[in-house]
């Protein structure tokens, strides 16, 4: 079996059936599941809207190409090109990515940093990191997998310490006391009364 280094290399250029409905699949389900958790915490509209730039064809076709099916394309394209042209077509597009966020600091000093991203966006982001845990770890997903994917990528992240607050105590809450009783605090207190 190859290692994640190189595995993304092999048969890159080539678009198989396969590949496609196996890439195709994974947008269905990840969707699906983004869907229901949305529906739970009251964001309705975004649960139908998410991600539908993935059905573009600049995230489509690269998404084909570089399906493995445990994990993002968008990393195997990245080890390959040293970029992610999906990964920028879809973080433009997306509000819940705090990617879309960054912008230009006027804090002197800093040239980049998260601005605050309101509440209903980080919801969505919850709901998306959930169920990325859920679609690409299966059985092997736990409440703390999420958590301790986030955990795993602060040392890159650039996002606003408020926005980090409340997606880290989401993230945590589902760990510690499981999704329900984190929705529940979700519709009562983070969204309650918040466009």
């Amino acid at each position: 079996m190859q290692d994640k280094k190189t595995r993304g290399n092999s048969g890159n250029g080539h678009i198989t059936l396969k590949k496609f409905f196996g890439h195709l699949f994974t947008i269905l389900h990840h969707k699906k599941l983004v869907r229901k958790a949305c529906f739970q915490a009251g964001l309705y509209k975004q649960g139908l809207c998410h991600d539908l730039s993935k059905f573009s064809p600049t995230e489509f076709w690269v998404g084909v190409r570089y399906f493995q099916g445990d994990r993002s394309p968008n990393n195997a394209e990245r080890e390959e090109k040293g970029y992610s042209s999906a990964w920028l077509h879809h973080k433009g597009r997306n509000k819940h990515h705090m990617e879309y966020w960054i912008d230009y600091s006027l804090t002197p000093g800093h040239k980049l940093e998260g601005m605050r991203m309101p509440e209903k966006y980080v919801v969505e982001m919850f709901c998306d990191r959930l169920s990325a845990c859920k679609t690409y770890q299966k059985e092997k997903y736990t409440d703390a997998s999420a958590l301790a994917y986030f955990e795993r990528g602060m040392g890159h992240y650039t996002l606003h310490p408020e926005s980090e607050k409340l997606i880290r105590s989401l993230l945590t809450m589902v760990k510690e006391e499981g999704e329900e009783k984190t929705f529940d605090y979700i519709r009562r207190e983070v969204l309650h009364n918040k466009k």
